[in-house]
């Protein structure tokens, strides 16, 4: 008898992210997903923001970004830093680095 464990590392097998944001789903339940997100200066759309039904929790563990929210708040991230983002709070990614690969771990929850 196996038992039913998934393992791996966040750091290996970074995806291109030079052309385009990659999002790699890691775990998923019914009321959680939790995904890797890869960039490397790509930004939400001018114009367009992100209003998710379900709670989402950040944490940057390589790179550098800058959410913005439709309040007008600005936050910057930095290697480390966690963001609690609620369900319909209107916010988008306002830059990440183009010369390094910003790597985050997301986890959206009711």
């Amino acid at each position: 008898m196996s038992d039913n464990y998934c393992k791996g590392n966040i750091f290996s097998q970074l995806p291109d992210a030079s052309q385009r944001e990659v999002f790699e789903p890691l775990s998923q339940s019914t009321f959680t997903h939790i995904e890797r997100i890869v960039t490397q200066g790509q930004v939400t759309p001018e114009g367009e923001w992100y209003n998710q039904a379900r709670a989402e929790w950040v944490l940057l563990l390589q790179g550098r970004a800058r959410l913005r929210f439709a309040s007008g708040d600005v936050v910057e991230l930095n290697v480390g830093d966690h963001i609690e983002i609620p369900a319909h709070c209107k916010h988008r990614v306002d830059w990440t680095d183009e010369n390094e690969v910003t790597l985050w771990l997301a986890m959206h929850y009711d």
